[in-house]
């Protein structure tokens, strides 16, 4: 039986309860709603008076969803997710707004900014707006139109498009003198460079040296660091040897900058790739043409990788 229309909680109520369910944080919710964590738990606590029902299970510094609150937020979420959406088309009719696009710091660095250039000569007219960490955002949560994200085909959110694959091969810069790394010895006298992150594996020398059958290498040393970016730039100046995600790092080999040492191996493609994400299905023309550029660039970037 449906509640009469005049016995419906305020708005305020309903709004304060979605925003603790999509953080299951209260001290984050109050930050959405720029309202104290008193305001917001009194919210909480006003709507469960009303409704009658316990919503939310209070842990010392955890939050937890009884059925009853579970079942409110599941519908509570999709309706005020509606009313954002339109409300936010209505109130933009004839206001220019920039289209947010989020992708990781490696991602942004490396791969985007040495092709922001070509879209401003294409969109002149186009504010974008690059949101730029390594955080998995919640797109439309965040106010994200756009999101590149380094997944497998099983995880890629429903509609993402593929932009690219990965291949890795040893990279060094030219001053180093290298031309190739045929053997373990040639390492001796140099130092290898390493993204210290367990997650990535595969850019760890470790798994390329065992792909090679190197059991007894002996580098002179290895850096490591915590971002790739900071990697490849060690390997631009001069730093020594790293293992470079070819399709992202591309135009450097274009421009010489960094020398390829060693051949992609058939089949040596990660199992993951870049998605373009797009938080809605049916995004406004100027999303649609950031998407149309991106996957246009991913094309070119496709067809210059390595054989």
């Amino acid at each position: 039986m449906s509640l009469p229309l005049v016995r419906l909680p305020s708005l305020d109520l309903i709004r304060g309860f979605v925003a603790v369910g999509r953080r299951m944080s209260i001290t984050l919710a109050s930050q959405d709603l720029c309202l104290t964590q008193s305001a917001v738990s009194r919210q909480v606590n006003a709507l469960e008076e009303q409704l009658g029902v316990k919503l939310l299970v209070r842990g010392h510094r955890s939050i937890a969803f009884t059925a009853e609150g579970e079942r409110l937020f599941r519908s509570a979420d999709g309706a005020v997710q509606q009313l954002q959406d339109v409300l936010g088309e209505i109130q933009s009719n004839g206001v220019h707004r920039p289209v947010t696009l989020s992708a990781s710091i490696g991602v942004t660095g490396l791969w985007l900014l040495p092709r922001l250039s070509r879209f401003q000569k294409l969109h002149p007219d186009m504010d974008l707006r690059v949101s730029s960490n390594n955080r998995v955002a919640d797109l439309r949560h965040d106010g994200i139109d756009l999101a590149i994200r380094y997944t497998t085909p099983a995880q890629s959110p429903p509609g993402a498009t593929r932009l690219f694959g990965e291949s890795i091969a040893p990279v060094a810069h030219p001053s180093l003198g290298l031309k190739s790394l045929r053997t373990p010895q040639a390492l001796a006298k140099l130092s290898l460079l390493e993204l210290d992150h367990p997650s990535h594996p595969l850019l760890q020398w470790a798994d390329w040296f065992h792909a090679q059958g190197w059991t007894q290498t002996q580098p002179r040393g290895v850096l490591r660091f915590n971002q790739y970016d900071q990697v490849i730039q060690a390997a631009l100046d001069g730093r020594g040897i790293a293992l470079g995600r070819l399709e992202l790092i591309q135009p450097l080999l274009d421009e010489g900058r960094l020398v390829l040492l060693a051949p992609v191996k058939h089949g040596s493609e990660t199992t993951h790739a870049y998605w373009l994400v797009r938080a809605h299905d049916n995004p406004r023309q100027d999303v649609r043409r950031v998407a149309d550029w991106i996957e246009a660039e991913a094309r070119a970037s496709r067809d210059a990788a390595p054989a």
